[in-house]
């Protein structure tokens, strides 16, 4: 299958242009949230995404809540959050929000270690997971050097050993990644990378 996927539009008309276009030719689209700014703007950030041409699975990033991005985004997107899906073949898990609580504020959608460690152990075979935040080690490192990724989602990487597993959150670890064992883990950013992944 080949998979399109890309994090942190944050309204990018350009990227969000570039993303509609490259998706004529994948079997499959993973957005990983953070598609607008701070709880605001995401209609518009739907709006620039409309002409995808794949299906679509995405996650919630911290700067939307799951509601929300499920009320905006169009009927056919597979909005995941703490759940799977399996298309065409392919299992995918996804969870969206900043893990850890981030240090934004009120208006930023997080989730403690404890309870993304509850809502990843609901998955139990996987080909790819889709988080939003990184895994604690990769790709994880703010601008100040601080590795604010997730333990849980590293564990949870750790376990479940998919093919692929993609996330953003990290602005400044888009296009990097590393290994957890046999999965290839990779911070996405929004100009969209493309992925093969094998049918079961």
């Amino acid at each position: 299958m080949k998979v399109l996927a890309f994090s942190d539009l944050h309204l990018a008309r350009a990227y969000a242009a570039r993303i509609v276009e490259k998706s004529r030719e994948a079997d499959l689209v993973i957005a990983a949230g953070d598609f607008a700014h701070a709880r605001t703007g995401l209609a518009a950030a739907m709006a620039l995404l409309e002409g995808i041409a794949a299906p679509v699975v995405a996650v919630p990033g911290n700067g939307e809540s799951v509601d929300e991005l499920r009320a905006a985004a169009p009927e056919s997107w597979h909005v995941l959050h703490g759940q799977g899906i399996e298309i065409d073949g392919v299992r995918i898990f996804g969870l969206g929000y900043g893990v850890p609580v981030t240090p934004f504020g009120a208006w930023s959608c997080d989730l403690s270690e404890a309870q993304a460690e509850e809502m990843l152990a609901a998955c139990e075979d996987v080909d790819l997971l889709v988080t939003h935040s990184p895994p604690k080690g990769i790709a994880d490192r703010t601008s100040r050097g601080l590795s604010v990724g997730s333990t849980a989602i590293l564990a949870a990487i750790e376990r479940l050993q998919p093919q692929l597993a993609v996330f953003g959150h990290v602005h400044e670890g888009q296009g990097k990644e590393g290994r957890v064992g046999a999965t290839r883990a990779v911070n996405l950013g929004p100009a969209g990378l493309w992925f093969e992944v094998s049918r079961q």
